[in-house]
C-alpha cells in the first residue's frame, strides 16, 4: 500500500514541481507582466536564470539521490512550494524573479529523487511501469495549471498560492510514504554513483549537442507561447485552453509509446523534434488563428515529451549500465539550452517581434532534428566498401 502511495505521490510531485510551478511560469507571465510592469527581456532573463538553477538542482540530485533521496523530496517540495507562494506575494519584480528562480530548483531535485526511491522499493517489471507513471507527471501538471488559470486568471497571485500549497502537500505525502522500509534498511549502505569513462562521454557528443539545440529552440514556446497568443488578440480563455491542450499533448505520449518504442532512438528523436519544429513555426506565424494554434500546441506537447523520452532511450542504447548518468547529463544540457534560448528569445521578441523570434527558434529545433541524420549519413560514407 505504501509503495502505491509513493508512486501516485511521485506522479503528483513531478506534476506539481514541473507542471504547476516551473513550466507554468510562461502560462501566468502575461498577467504578471501587466501587474508588475516588466518587459519581455526581463521575463526571458528570469526564465533563463530559473533554468540554470534547475540544472544545479538536477546535478545535486544526481550526486545525492543514492544517499538522501527522501530528503531531496523534502527539498524539492520546499523550494518549489514555498517559492511559488513567495511569487504570489511578490510586491516587486526583483522579489518575483528571485522566487521564480528558486522555485525552479524543485523540479531539478524531484526527478533523481523519485527515480532512486522507486528503484529501491519496486521490483521487476513493475519497476519500469512505476517509473513511467511517475515520469508522466509533467503532462497532467500542465493540464492542472491550465485549469487553475482558467478558473482564477487574471488573479495570478491566488493561482500561484494554490500551486504552492498543493506542491507542499504532495511533497509531505511522498516524504512520509518514503520512510525507510525493512528492505531498504537491510540492503546496506547505498552505493555511490559510478562515473562513466572518457569513451562514454565521447559517445554522448551527438545527443548532447542536439539536446542543447532543442532546449534552446523550445524555450520560445515555454516562455512566450501564451504571450504570443495574447499579443495576437486571442481571447484570454482560449489562450489558457491552448496551454491545457499542450499538456494533453504531452500526456498522450503514454498512448503512442508502443509505436515509438521499437524504433531506434535517433530516428525517433528526428521524427519528434521535426514535428516540434513545425509546431513552433505555426505558433509564431499563425497565433491569431485559434484552431491551428491549438493544433500546434498539442503537437508541440507531444513532440517535446516524446523527444525527451527519445533522449533517455538514446543514452540507454549507448550504455545501459550508465543510463541514469546519461539521462541526468542530457536533461541538464536540455535545460541549459532552455536557459540560453529563453534569454535570447526575451531579447529578440521586443526587437524583431514574435513571428521572427519563433521562426528562428523553429530553425534551431529543425537543426537539432536533422543533425543525427547527417551524422549517420557521414558515418555510412566513411565505411570502406569491399
Amino acid at each position: 500500500m505504501r509503495t502505491r502511495i509513493l508512486v501516485v505521490g511521485g506522479l503528483g510531485l513531478v506534476a506539481s514541481t514541473y507542471g504547476l510551478v516551473r513550466l507554468a511560469y510562461g502560462l501566468f507571465l502575461p498577467d504578471v507582466q501587466r501587474d508588475l510592469g516588466f518587459g519581455a527581456d526581463v521575463g526571458g532573463a528570469v526564465s533563463s536564470a530559473a533554468s540554470v538553477l534547475y540544472c544545479v538542482g538536477a546535478v545535486v540530485g544526481f550526486l545525492l539521490a543514492g544517499r538522501a533521496a527522501r530528503w531531496l523530496v523534502l527539498g524539492a517540495a520546499l523550494t518549489a512550494g514555498a517559492g511559488a507562494i513567495v511569487m504570489a506575494a511578490s510586491p516587486t519584480t526583483p522579489v518575483f524573479g528571485a522566487s521564480a528562480v528558486v522555485a525552479s530548483t524543485g523540479a531539478g531535485l524531484a526527478s533523481p529523487a523519485m527515480v532512486q526511491l522507486v528503484a529501491g522499493r519496486v521490483d521487476g517489471a513493475a519497476r519500469d511501469r512505476a517509473q513511467a507513471v511517475v515520469n508522466s507527471g509533467t503532462g497532467p501538471g500542465l493540464v492542472a495549471a491550465g485549469l487553475l488559470a482558467l478558473v482564477l486568471l487574471p488573479d495570478w497571485r491566488t493561482a500561484w498560492t494554490v500551486a504552492g500549497v498543493l506542491t507542499l502537500l504532495v511533497g509531505a505525502v511522498v516524504f512520509l510514504a518514503a520512510r525507510p522500509t525493512r528492505r531498504a534498511v537491510t540492503s546496506g549502505r547505498p552505493a555511490r554513483p559510478v562515473l562513466p569513462g572518457r569513451s562514454w562521454f565521447g559517445a554522448q557528443v551527438v545527443p548532447v549537442v542536439v539536446a542543447l539545440l532543442f532546449g534552446a529552440g523550445s524555450a520560445a514556446v515555454w516562455t512566450y507561447g501564451r504571450s504570443a497568443l495574447v499579443g495576437a488578440g486571442v481571447p484570454s480563455a482560449s489562450t489558457v485552453v491552448a496551454w491545457i491542450v499542450l499538456g494533453v499533448g504531452g500526456a498522450s505520449v503514454a498512448g503512442t509509446a508502443r509505436w515509438t518504442s521499437g524504433v531506434p532512438a535517433a530516428r525517433t528523436w528526428s521524427l519528434t523534434t521535426t514535428l516540434a519544429a513545425v509546431a513552433v513555426l505555426a505558433l509564431g506565424l499563425l497565433p491569431h488563428l485559434v484552431a491551428p494554434a491549438l493544433m500546434a500546441c498539442a503537437l508541440f506537447g507531444w513532440g517535446y515529451t516524446a523527444a525527451t523520452g527519445a533522449l533517455i532511450a538514446w543514452t540507454t542504447e549507448i550504455d545501459q549500465q550508465h543510463a541514469a548518468a546519461g539521462t541526468a547529463l542530457l536533461f541538464v544540457v536540455l535545460v541549459a539550452g532552455q536557459a540560453l534560448g529563453a534569454a535570447a528569445a526575451g531579447a529578440a521578441v521586443g526587437r524583431v517581434g514574435t513571428a521572427t523570434t519563433f521562426t528562428a527558434a523553429a530553425a534551431v529545433v529543425a537543426v537539432a532534428a536533422g543533425a543525427p541524420l547527417l551524422v549517420a549519413r557521414r558515418s555510412l560514407r566513411s565505411v570502406p566498401s569491399r
